[in-house]
């Protein structure tokens, strides 16, 4: 069915866009309710705009720090939680709020066992790899890039790996120089319009779950504006009642009535401490 005319559509009426990469970024909520809800994650607000999670086991930090380089989300782990951080991932600002909640709520959900449900041989491994679910949608491999690089049919999306030595602390502190990279947009290599970073020792499992919405076909909610004008003639458009929308579109269609009709997030179900932090802005 052909788009229908973004000029006969209210601007904040809700539609489907595909392909997802390139939808825009959308509602934040669902992710800030995954961290909010988390049990025993502590929540603090530095600077009225920034806001820091914490994991229980004190090794997770996650960073909502809009005013940094590269604003969007920023997770990383330390097995010590003194230590250098083993991982860190960067979401920039403009990255699919879906991608972003792919990773956080795997992170959340396999943190208390240290993810060995998501292991070989626990109950949620799905046996699947970044590479696997990219080539089950057909992305086909540049062949001579450096770093490896695959993109999608259209063009318009592009998976990447960096080959050879990197010295893990340079890629904890340059995101750019990361070993693997997701990155959308008209030219999703040189001008991309989001990025997403993923040092050497990210669990394969949370890029597993990115890269499942990342490659994922269906169309995904957003608000007409939310689109990015430079987007507009590469995406498909569809009016909800017009459309058939497959159970994933559908209960982010759900998610997205329900967190339009909220004026606040929901209290959590178990006690957050809240605190204010005046501190260092220094952010990747």
């Amino acid at each position: 069915m052909p788009n229908p005319d973004p000029r006969a559509l209210d601007p904040r009426s809700t539609v489907l866009v595909s392909p997802g990469y390139l939808a825009g970024l959308g509602g934040s909520r669902n992710i800030f309710n995954t961290l909010d809800l988390a049990p025993g994650w502590t929540k603090t607000i530095a600077f009225g705009t920034d806001t820091y999670y914490t994991s229980p086991c004190q090794r997770v930090r996650v960073a909502n720090a809009v005013e940094s380089f590269y604003g969007g989300w920023t997770i990383s782990f330390a097995e010590d939680p003194l230590g250098v951080p083993d991982w860190i991932t960067t979401f920039d600002r403009n990255t699919p709020h879906e991608i972003v909640t792919a990773f956080t709520g795997t992170l959340v959900d396999g943190l208390h066992n240290n993810f060995a449900d998501y292991l070989s041989g626990g109950q949620r491994y799905a046996g699947t790899s970044p590479a696997s679910l990219i080539a089950r949608q057909r992305w086909e491999p540049v062949h001579g890039s450096r770093p490896f690089r695959m993109v999608s049919p259209d063009g318009h999306a592009a998976y990447q790996m960096r080959v050879g030595w990197l010295h893990e602390y340079d890629e904890l502190l340059t995101p750019t120089k990361s070993t693997w990279r997701m990155s959308a947009g008209a030219d999703p290599v040189y001008t991309p319009n989001w990025q997403a970073f993923f040092s050497q020792y990210t669990p394969q499992h949370l890029i597993t779950a990115s890269t499942a919405a990342f490659t994922n076909p269906a169309p995904v909610p957003r608000v007409l504006d939310q689109i990015p004008d430079r987007h507009r003639s590469l995406v498909s458009i569809t009016r909800p009642d017009t459309a058939r929308p497959s159970p994933r579109t559908a209960a982010a269609l759900a998610r997205s009535t329900h967190a339009e009709a909220m004026h606040a997030p929901p209290p959590p179900s178990a006690p957050t401490r809240l605190t204010t932090h005046v501190g260092s802005r220094r952010q990747r």
